[in-house]
């Protein structure tokens, strides 16, 4: 598969891990917009929030589980941290494989993150 977050998760292109389970796997976004700035990837190939089903959605658990566990890690879970996931070319959407970012590590504000 050419996606470039499959490649990522078969280690066929390097990334910097934070995370790795059996479902998930968190790096750092190699563009951030904030202090924290990771991708919350689905191992398997979901191509957006769009194409979650009954037999799929408990991926979105896992992710949301994961980026709990990493905020906690990081020490940012107590001040707070932002959660997005951007679907389809309208949503700012950039890869086609469903992906959460987690932002943190500063105060967000009202900022918006476009992506």
């Amino acid at each position: 598969m050419s996606c470039i977050f499959c490649k990522i998760v078969n280690d066929e292109i390097p990334s910097k891990k934070i995370f790795e389970n059996d479902k998930v796997l968190i790096i750092e976004d190699i563009n951030p917009v904030a202090k924290v700035h990771l991708l919350i990837i689905s191992k398997v190939h979901i191509e957006s929030a769009n194409q979650l089903d009954e037999d799929n959605i408990d991926i979105i658990k896992d992710m949301f589980l994961a980026a709990k566990q990493v905020a906690i890690e990081l020490n940012i879970d107590k001040a707070g941290y932002r959660l997005i996931n951007n679907c389809g070319i309208n949503g700012g959407q950039a890869v086609k494989h469903l992906h959460i970012h987690l932002l943190g590590g500063e105060n967000l504000g009202e900022k918006l993150i476009w992506r």
